[in-house]
């Protein structure tokens, strides 16, 4: 998390425990003390944090150094009317596919419940977290007050330790090469997360990675 998010979240954390002590969603404003995160990704119909619609979800949480697959979060919404054809070559995810599927409004309170105030991982996650504090602000009145763990400064700050000099490539299929990892269902919301959380628990618990 950057500085002033760090800030904005510690400032912001108290006015609203306040607001919502009385919301069902009261709990996301309480202090965390477990020892999981979760990572998380999204398949949008752009990369505009102001106006992408959510197309599919994808999180597991992580405890340590174990990946728990079991307990995954595994969603597709209602197709939006803001279908990019062009963005079907990435997410690979048709209108006919998104039929029938989830309410965004479900989708995302269920994965609040599923989040509750543990820390975000993620890659790129400054723009997942925007997107789903656009929703929630619309829907709740308040933004996701969790820390996050952007998962691309993690690996500079590794790769920096041990090569302080040198310039790095933090693209997301760079850092799966170097970490000798498989990028597993890609461009998939759960496929992304999945192989986020491998690349994370890789960097904080193996050797430093190889340049």
């Amino acid at each position: 998390m950057s500085i002033s998010g760090a800030f904005n979240n510690y400032v912001r954390r108290p006015i609203d425990r306040y607001r919502f002590r009385h919301s069902e969603y009261r709990f996301l404003f309480d202090r965390f003390e477990g020892d999981e995160y979760i990572s998380l990704d999204m398949e949008t119909t752009s990369l505009d944090p102001k106006s992408a619609d959510i197309l599919s979800i994808g999180a597991v949480p992580v405890r340590g150094n174990e990946i728990l697959t079991s307990r995954r979060f595994d969603v597709k919404l209602n197709a939006p009317d803001s279908m990019n054809p062009e963005a079907i070559l990435i997410h690979k995810l048709r209108e006919v596919d998104l039929q029938g599927q989830m309410e965004t409004e479900q989708a995302l309170t269920e994965l609040l419940h599923y989040i509750g105030n543990r820390p975000i991982l993620g890659y790129f996650i400054r723009f997942d977290i925007g997107v789903l504090n656009r929703h929630y602000k619309e829907l709740f009145g308040f933004s996701l007050p969790n820390q996050s763990i952007e998962l691309s400064q993690y690996y500079l700050q590794k790769v920096k330790r041990q090569h302080p000099d040198m310039e790095v490539d933090g693209r997301f299929a760079t850092i799966a090469e170097k970490l000798q990892l498989p990028m597993l269902e890609r461009h998939t919301a759960y496929g992304d997360a999945l192989t986020t959380a491998l690349m994370y628990v890789r960097l904080k618990y193996g050797p430093a990675p190889s340049v």
